[in-house]
């Protein structure tokens, strides 16, 4: 009997480059022309009006591939990194016809200190349009990317992002990030004032300018997480409403964002979860505001803020642009996982994942929050706790540890006691995935008691070289009021 060797198997055209399988060549001339396209139409926006058939045809031709490359494709992501193109991770090669385009693109592309451009499905001409423009303008000299991200946040772009080349991402602990993040804060803040306003004055509330504040609020988790993270420290007693509402935002897409979630996921997700709590502008004002413990009856009636949330969605303007996962966030987020919050469903059915998300970043934020029924809030740490190990919370689980392992044990804005008595905040977790407990700290007072000025910054991951001891660790937790501390002020 004779035997025969199996053929051996075909070499991955990913980790073979001399291998191309029919997948990538297929994505290779698809790449191409699309990078064609922008740069046709890029041109043609400088020659030509928008009106002339030229700039028209360009356009569409654009709008056609692009349509044509999603079929196959859940997004694409060109990244131009020096003198080469990718789209979806596969380089594309370069021939004597091609390079002079791919260096047209590119270097329109980095005036702007832009290395990366993503395109979800949704991309339309008018988008396309609104964002090439943007491309032909002049740069902003001090500012490049900064300034064109905020350009983009005024237009109704939502399908079409851009990320930092690798020579512009900004430094997170540099003053233009911080600026930036403060930029984009206060900017949702008034965003979730006005609607929150005009709801309850029974007034009409455009999507747009929500749309365009939460696309800068992705943009900041994703390029400058620390920063943004770090302003949700505010909490604002007198605008609780609202900075609870952004909060809940940047939580959940930080979260979005550790669960692997693609940008145009976290768009959908940010939005539901920055209009989670829109309902409670249909509750009597004397009821959310409120000091003190609520009665039995009035609990019954704030538990309806979901379901008036839900409904209250369908009296804003852009409707068909608004996304049903935004409208089961608002009414999910306070259902638990075993179905015994509210409202009450007329039968069985499980929270969709983005209620849960929005669930454990409204718990959270909440709980750490001064309102006006909660004069003292509780510190970050024995919140995560109480999350993780009370079922009766009602929170997802696996959710909940992603959530921890997101912030680490002592979330930023915590305020700790060192063994060497300095008192510290939290202000960035442990770039290390095995110390979570050890996070990055300021010292702002001295085991004397004295302030330190400017706050001394600490990794409490650092060890002695001839011990492996850590120099430093955390005692306790304690209430920054104790001290007459606003965490806020270190972030801002």
């Amino acid at each position: 009997m004779s035997t025969q060797t199996p053929p051996a198997a075909p070499p991955d055209a990913r980790t073979h480059p001399g291998v191309v399988s029919a997948d990538d060549r297929g994505l290779q001339r698809r790449g191409r022309d699309l990078l064609f396209a922008i740069a046709t139409a890029l041109r043609s926006l400088q020659l030509y009006p928008l009106e002339n058939q030229t700039v028209v045809t360009a356009l569409a031709e654009l709008d056609f591939l692009t349509q044509d490359l999603l079929l196959g494709e859940e997004q694409i992501t060109i990244r131009f990194v020096g003198d080469f193109f990718f789209v979806n991770d596969l380089r594309l090669r370069v021939d004597l016809q091609s390079y002079a385009t791919y260096g047209t693109v590119g270097r329109a592309l980095a005036r702007h200190g832009i290395g990366e451009l993503e395109v979800f499905r949704g991309a339309t001409v008018p988008q396309w349009t609104a964002l090439l423009a943007l491309v032909n303008a002049d740069p902003d000299p001090e500012d490049r990317f900064g300034a064109f991200l905020e350009r983009l946040g005024r237009t109704a772009v939502l399908h079409l992002a851009v990320g930092p080349d690798r020579e512009s991402e900004p430094d997170l602990r540099d003053e233009e990030s911080r600026r930036m993040a403060k930029r984009a804060y206060a900017q949702t803040v008034a965003v979730a004032r006005e609607v929150m306003g005009g709801m309850r004055m029974g007034k009409g509330v455009s999507l747009r300018p929500v749309k365009r504040a939460v696309q800068s609020i992705v943009d900041q988790v994703l390029s400058n997480e620390t920063s943004i993270v770090g302003l949700t420290t505010l909490r604002d007693y007198d605008e609780y409403t609202f900075t609870h509402s952004v909060n809940v935002c940047i939580f959940s897409v930080a979260l979005g964002k550790k669960l692997g979630l693609h940008k145009h996921q976290l768009y959908e997700l940010g939005l539901g979860a920055l209009l989670h709590d829109v309902g409670k502008a249909r509750m009597p004002l004397e009821l959310i505001n409120k000091a003190g413990p609520l009665t039995q009856d009035e609990f019954e009636v704030l538990q309806e803020h979901p379901a008036e949330g839900l409904l209250s969605m369908f009296d804003m303007r852009g409707l068909a642009e608004l996304p049903l996962r935004a409208m089961l966030m608002a009414y999910e987020h306070h259902m638990k996982v075993d179905q015994t919050g509210y409202p009450v469903s007329a039968r069985p059915r499980d929270p969709t994942l983005f209620g849960r998300i929005v669930a454990v970043a409204d718990g959270f934020d909440a709980a750490t929050s001064k309102r006006s029924y909660q004069a003292q809030p509780w510190p970050p740490d024995r919140v995560l706790k109480e999350m993780r190990d009370n079922p009766a919370r009602g929170f997802d689980p696996l959710l909940v540890k992603a959530f921890v392992s997101m912030t680490g044990i002592y979330p930023v804005g915590s305020v700790v006691i060192l063994d060497t008595f300095e008192l510290a905040i939290v202000c960035e977790r442990s770039r290390l995935p095995d110390a979570m407990h050890q996070p990055i700290v300021q010292v702002i007072y001295d085991s004397m008691g004295v302030r330190v000025d400017p706050p001394r910054r600490l990794d409490l991951s650092e060890t002695d070289p001839a011990t492996g001891t850590p120099l430093r660790s955390i005692i306790k937790t304690t209430d920054p009021e104790r001290y007459g501390i606003d965490v806020g002020d270190y972030f801002v």
